[in-house]
């Protein structure tokens, strides 16, 4: 079904929108001339992918994952940590390609998880020639040369039967996704997807905020993908930045919803849920300011403890690391900083860090 932007109510959206598009370039614009751009931006992924889970009724604590995501967490993960942390690596591809890139054929088959549709295994045939055959004199009969070409064959196509029998694999891990025991039958995921990508070129000469809100509000009409809704808040962020409302960063929508009312936005009335969804944009710019002044506050403090310290001293370094890190354990200072896990607590005393996690053993500090 083509999308109608007709039916939108402007004269109500006209404020939200202007709102929401004032703060998200207030923060792309701070964060551009800030020193503390990649520390702000890193942080915004870990507390982007809990508020993302937090938006779908999940809960993962911020510890957990940046613990698990620097491998070294307490325990196993749970099933809301390993889907925090495809969120968490699905939000650095992004922010790693150019703008737009999620929109893509490519990016929207890798993001998916889907691979190539080559066949699986491959005809092997002959072996090529090989460098073995170099050796080959003009005896027929010699039986040396004739034995180092027998082996560089059986390499060659041993190679290539495990390339074909990987692909078949991945293959059949695709057949397995549409298992009816995961998966509803009657629910096409390909169509749904081209319809929501109807819906974004449709939706090109919208304002870009109003944009964004429209497409979020249209996935999760349609609800896309059955086990993966949260992919969708991630590639309407990529249509923020590639409209050029956020440049020097990936807007935190997810951030931003947390702090709207459930209640608005499943609205029964559109209009409602669109003016939501625009208040999350603008919440989670505002957020994104509201965090680069408090770390730029936290950097001025810490690096007046740096005052009167020999050269070598290894505080500036672990002063980058904090302000990049939620938190950080003693075993993420050694790593970092190339010291020991007790030369690790004691620097973490000497910058008096703030303990979050209240605990005797397996301690992280940061500025929280």
């Amino acid at each position: 079904m083509a999308y109608d932007s007709g039916q939108l109510s402007f004269a109500a959206l006209l404020g939200p929108v202007a709102d929401a598009a004032s703060a998200l370039a207030r923060a792309d614009e701070r964060l551009k001339r800030s020193a503390l751009r990649e520390g702000c931006a890193t942080r915004a992924d870990f507390f982007d992918c809990c508020a993302s889970l937090w938006v779908d009724g999940e809960l993962v604590h911020l510890e957990d994952l940046v613990f698990h995501d620097a491998g070294m967490g307490l325990r196993t993960p749970t099933h809301e940590l390993n889907v925090a942390l495809d969120i968490l690596r699905t939000r650095r591809r992004l922010v790693a390609q150019p703008a737009g890139w999620g929109l893509s054929a490519e990016g929207l088959r890798t993001l998916r998880g889907r691979g190539g549709q080559e066949p699986a295994l491959q005809d092997v045939g002959p072996a090529p020639e090989t460098k073995a055959s170099l050796y080959l004199t003009s005896d027929a009969e010699d039986a040396l040369a004739a034995h180092m070409s027998a082996i560089d064959a059986l390499i060659e196509r041993s190679k290539r039967l495990l390339e074909g029998a990987t692909e078949g694999v991945r293959l059949q891990a695709s057949s397995r996704d549409r298992d009816p025991i995961i998966y509803e039958p009657d629910w096409d995921e390909d169509a749904r997807l081209a319809e929501w990508l109807a819906a974004v070129r449709a939706t090109q000469d919208l304002p870009a905020v109003l944009r964004a809100a429209v497409l979020l509000d249209e996935w999760n009409s349609i609800q896309v993908l059955q086990h993966a809704p949260w992919l969708g808040r991630l590639l309407v962020a990529d249509v923020l930045r590639h409209s050029g409302a956020g440049l020097a960063h990936l807007p935190a929508v997810n951030l931003g919803l947390k702090m709207v009312p459930r209640e608005e936005r499943t609205s029964r009335s559109r209009t409602q849920r669109l003016i939501a969804y625009l208040g999350a944009i603008r919440a989670g710019a505002e957020a994104s300011l509201k965090e680069h002044d408090r770390l730029l506050l936290a950097q001025q403090q810490m690096q007046r403890r740096l005052v009167g310290r020999r050269q070598s001293s290894s505080l500036p370094q672990l002063v980058d690391l904090v302000l990049s890190r939620p938190m950080v354990s003693a075993g993420m200072i050694a790593e970092a900083l190339g010291v020991t896990p007790q030369g690790a607590l004691k620097i973490a005393a000497e910058l008096q860090l703030r303990e979050l996690t209240g605990r005797g053993r397996f301690r992280a500090w940061g500025i929280l």
